[in-house]
């Protein structure tokens, strides 16, 4: 098994869901030394860990050479490399833990928690894992509480970047979806026959997460989703369906300015405005790794009715394993649409109005050019240098659509539409 497959003390299985308890309950952890506490024996007579104590970091630096905007490696950053930084340390850098604690072989809970930049600019924790399990049978099991939604290939892992080779999963793809957790109920099967094993995952709940300062908060309500896993010897693949119904309110104010302007701008309104809108997610995800080399894939299509529209994403990659290097080659790309409207019909309104709708439409091409088209290649090496420490050094070349900002965020006047920029991201990776 390579080294960056599977830490021994993650509790799930080969992607697992070791997240996020911050550098509180790590200090706690370190007053034991980094030791299990054991208070239990299992029926073979060996002991059982009562609680268990594991995390994960990276120390991160991206370089942009485009100054007017920023990159950023998640959906809900304020800034990143490029117009508020030349080289930003905010972007991949993170730190977590996680606490299990285990009373039965049937009981079971976790916390996790990840401290990163976050909406308001600050690395204050937010705790992505609470939850109890509880084991009905060895292959069928429930939660409740939160947890980690897997609606992506690399969902269960996503922020825990010593278990795959790239610096940081394609943003293309891992920027689709605004909630990545749910509090709720959790149920998942798992079938073995012979080499084939197969999860299914069901999960139903609420989610709301703050985007702003001045209290936007992006809503999940009456949030289901089903996934299925299967693994066969070196390959692995995964699909999801997830239903939401999505709210993201900091935008609504300006969309009901519309309605000002009659029949016309109502409907401009009600079809790009977000309270309360049917958001449908579908992914598939496919690696096949023998040991010495890996191949990867995934496609993603999300779709909402409102400002955010339609978009597709996919990314495909793959490296060879060195020693200790792996060289690699990743490439991604995302389409959305819409990206421009021609808004309120000037020639049919007053003359005191034409200027204010000329205004309301700028902003509404505005908003809808941050729906993101771009592909990007990526090189990039990764060194385990250390037994459970990682380097990697990543070259991106971003290529913007005509008409789009992509990804980037923050955007200032010269930012060319349509346009490209290099990144180049040095991270080291960490677990324990």
């Amino acid at each position: 098994m390579q080294p960056y497959r599977r830490h021994p003390c993650w509790p799930e299985k080969r992607r697992c869901n070791c997240v996020r308890l911050v550098l509180a309950v790590l200090f706690v952890s370190g007053l034991w030394d980094s030791a299990d506490v054991y208070a239990s024996t299992s029926p073979d007579g060996s002991d059982v860990p009562l609680l268990l104590f594991s995390g994960f970091g990276t120390l991160g630096a991206v370089h942009s050479n485009n100054d007017r905007a920023d990159f950023t490696g998640g959906f809900f950053q304020p800034n990143g490399a490029g117009y508020t930084h030349s080289w930003s340390t905010d972007v991949d850098s993170l730190i977590a833990g996680q606490v299990a604690a285990t009373f039965t072989p049937e009981l079971s809970a976790v916390v996790q928690a990840i401290s990163r930049q976050g909406y308001n600019n600050t690395y204050a924790p937010q705790v992505e894992w609470a939850n109890i399990k509880y084991k009905i049978t060895p292959d069928l099991s429930i939660r409740a509480g939160r947890t980690l939604l897997p609606t992506f290939f690399l969902s269960d892992t996503q922020n825990i970047g010593y278990t795959y080779a790239w610096v940081r999963p394609p943003v293309e793809v891992y920027r689709l979806l605004p909630v990545d957790t749910n509090d709720g109920l959790d149920v998942s099967y798992r079938l073995n026959v012979a080499d084939l094993a197969n999860t299914i995952q069901a999960n139903y709940g609420y989610k709301s997460t703050n985007l702003t300062n001045n209290g936007g908060t992006a809503k999940a309500r009456g949030s289901w989703g089903v996934s299925d896993t299967a693994e066969y010897r070196a390959l692995t693949a995964r699909i999801t369906y997830q239903y939401t119904n999505l709210t993201l309110p900091p935008l609504d104010s300006f969309f009901n300015a519309f309605r000002q302007f009659g029949a016309q701008g109502v409907a401009i309104a009600n079809r790009y405005n977000s309270d309360h809108k049917p958001n449908r997610f579908f992914d598939i995800g496919a690696s096949y790794d023998p040991g010495d080399w890996f191949v990867t894939a995934e496609w993603a299509y999300n779709q909402n009715n409102s400002f955010t529209g339609q978009s597709t994403a996919w990314d495909a990659g793959g490296g060879y394993r060195l020693a200790k290097f792996t060289p690699y080659l990743l490439f991604a790309g995302a389409k959305a649409r819409p990206i421009s409207d021609p808004g309120l019909n000037v020639s049919s309104l007053p003359s005191f109005l034409i200027g204010p709708a000329i205004g309301l439409n700028a902003a509404l091409n505005s908003i809808l050019s941050t729906n993101p088209v771009q592909t990007t290649d990526s090189i990039g090496v990764r060194w385990d240098f250390a037994k459970h420490f990682d380097c990697k050094l990543q070259f991106d070349h971003i290529r913007l659509g005509a008409g789009s900002s992509g990804t980037f965020v923050n955007i200032q006047p010269g930012f060319q539409l349509g346009g490209t920029v290099n990144l180049f991201s040095a991270v080291v990776d960490f677990v324990w």
